[in-house]
């Protein structure tokens, strides 16, 4: 499983660096207020480190959480980095996740995780942030079936969306129902679930990382709870953010239906 998802991280990994690693120019601003794609490379090196640590020495990420604060990511995304720091990180985080002992959970910002889930939650953010770099060049990116991963710690996260923004969890199953880049159907949740989420797998996770404005999207609702879901779907920790606002990035146009 591990093996796996780290192929995939190195795989969305190496598409970013496709877009950066001849640009001679990080300075361009992206869709994310104030933040330049140096800013989300450093992110990235930054969050790498910090997860590195985590697998490594708990206790000194212990400490580092306990003097945590509340501009910590912005603080990380300031940090100069270079293509060659930003790569070795990504090498020493594999490493590390992969000397996790079997059963050993990994400490976080919010509950720990296994190195795969670990793996995972990092695949997810280089998408989204490979996201506002594509748009800040203008590009198109190819979506994959690593889309998948995305989705996934989006629907696990449901609870976790309606508890940062203050409202009480919802006891109800909700069933995903996306179409993924290739036309497969990705599902979660209960099939008789009366409350769905449906629509192309690529809009689903664009909405969840809050790269496009919901009105942007043919991501659907059916039933109080996936209705009340879908404004907050968030696959990241904490606080949502205002996301971007309507007709600010051009829509994804789609990747089947659902």
């Amino acid at each position: 499983m591990i093996t796996a998802v780290l192929n995939d991280l190195r795989a969305e990994s190496q598409v970013l660096d496709d877009l950066v690693g001849s640009l001679d120019d990080w300075t361009i601003p992206t869709p994310a207020p104030g933040w330049t794609i140096a800013h989300q490379i450093s992110h990235l090196r930054w969050t790498d480190r910090i997860a590195t640590l985590a697998a490594t020495d708990p206790e000194a990420f212990a400490e580092a959480l306990r003097t945590a604060t509340p501009d910590l990511v912005d603080r990380g995304a300031e940090e100069p980095v270079t293509l060659a720091q930003w790569r070795a990180g990504r090498a020493e985080l594999e490493r590390a996740l992969l000397a996790v002992p079997a059963g050993v959970k990994v400490p976080w910002f919010g509950p720990p995780m296994s190195p795969a889930s670990m793996a995972t939650a990092r695949l997810m953010e280089t998408w989204a942030h490979g996201q506002d770099v594509a748009d800040a060049l203008g590009v198109t990116r190819e979506p994959t079936h690593r889309l998948k991963h995305v989705a996934h710690i989006a629907v696990r996260a449901m609870g976790y969306a309606f508890l940062v923004n203050g409202l009480p969890v919802p006891t109800a199953p909700v069933r995903v129902e996306l179409v993924g880049p290739g036309g497969e159907r990705w599902t979660w949740g209960p099939e008789d679930a009366p409350d769905r989420i449906t629509g192309p797998a690529l809009d689903f996770c664009l909405l969840a990382t809050r790269r496009r404005h919901r009105d942007d999207l043919d991501v659907r609702a059916a039933g109080e709870v996936a209705t009340a879901w879908l404004p907050i779907a968030q696959a990241f920790a904490g606080p949502p953010g205002p996301g971007r606002a309507k007709g600010q990035s051009p829509a994804p146009g789609g990747v089947g239906s659902a």
